[in-house]
């Protein structure tokens, strides 16, 4: 896979299912945490298929409202809706004859997802606002970091079209599991920062460095492993990177949480604990007997920022998934996460 690097046996037993499937002109899913390269390895599939000189299109699903999937995805007709002044084409027609990524793909709603499920079985659709068919011949490659069969199972994602997308799930391993291929990224990153920074050499790894680095479990993955290494080789005055910070908001003078109201480093490190399984009983007692000696605003308070961190943890820090746990909307998530400043 172009671009990638590793040498770990999950590493090559993934790029191996990318080869294997990659001529097959089938849809393909590829799930993963964040941070592990799912577009990636989607480019991988295309470049390696039968599709190779034509377009790579992609579209991040979550960052785009209900409303504006639809057109990006189909395009729409000259004054379909207010403002739209002339014809635009969409990504099915941009991506024809090629391959087309839709990351985080869970986040589509569900009416769109039947006109997804129409191109795929007939090979054609609608624009927004049109009347006749536009044929389209596009492979269709997915990403998500979640369940999306248990989307499927509580009615969250429609069980027809994910059954066509899947004819072969790759799930991208987490850096967690990958031994050995920690520092070869690190390294990687690391020559390509001094580069980037005029250095003459490029800095190597303490002892101590190269230990933190590869016992740390990386919940973001190989982007948090670049951020950190960059943030490492910048900081370095000399040609041994000695020290290793693996979150730049850690400092002495940083603002304390309010009296009685749990630290976000506090409220994370119970929910890492109850989303591992491990006592979750006693800290939930442990979090409920300190909330009762509170008075009542302030133990509101903690119980909403306790339940924001816990919903982000269990739904992988996938916010509108984590919205709709809560049952809540995802415009009232990001309210209380900007209130909670997290």
């Amino acid at each position: 896979m172009s671009g990638a690097l590793g040498q770990s046996e999950a590493f090559l037993s993934f790029q191996e299912q990318i080869s294997r499937v990659a001529p097959i002109d089938r849809p393909v899913l590829i799930l993963g945490e964040r941070g592990t390269g799912k577009e990636l390895a989607s480019a991988g599939l295309h470049f390696l298929s039968r599709r190779w000189q034509r377009p790579f299109v992609t579209l991040n699903c979550a960052a785009l409202t209900a409303s504006l999937i639809e057109s990006e995805l189909f395009g729409y007709e000259k004054g379909a809706f207010t403002g739209a002044g002339a014809r635009r084409i969409g990504r099915f027609e941009q991506a024809d004859g090629g391959t087309l990524f839709l990351d985080e793909i869970g986040n589509i709603p569900m009416e769109v997802q039947e006109k997804i499920l129409r191109v795929v079985e007939y090979g054609r659709f609608e624009r927004v606002g049109a009347v006749n068919p536009v044929q389209s011949d596009v492979r269709i490659v997915g990403a998500a970091n979640v369940d999306l069969a248990q989307m499927a199972r509580r009615g969250l994602f429609k069980q027809d079209l994910l059954d066509r997308l899947s004819f072969e799930v790759i799930y991208v391993p987490p850096l967690r599991v990958r031994k050995g291929d920690v520092m070869l990224l690190a390294n990687h990153f690391a020559g390509r920062m001094a580069f980037e920074l005029g250095f003459d050499q490029v800095p190597e790894f303490g002892k101590k460095a190269a230990r933190d680095l590869e016992s740390h479990l990386w919940p973001g993955n190989v982007r948090e492993l670049k951020n950190v290494v960059e943030r490492a080789v910048y900081k370095t005055n000399g040609p041994v990177v000695t020290r290793i910070d693996f979150s730049p908001f850690s400092s002495p003078y940083g603002p304390l949480p309010g009296p009685g109201i749990p630290s976000i480093e506090q409220t994370e490190n119970r929910t890492g604990a109850l989303s591992a399984g491990k006592t979750s009983i006693k800290d939930t007692e442990t979090v409920l007997s300190e909330l009762v000696e509170l008075p009542l605003k302030k133990a509101v308070l903690a119980l909403e920022r306790f339940r924001l961190s816990q919903a982000l943890t269990a739904a992988r820090f996938n916010q509108k998934q984590a919205a709709a746990d809560l049952g809540i909307s995802y415009d009232q998530f990001r309210g209380l996460k900007k209130k909670h400043g997290m």
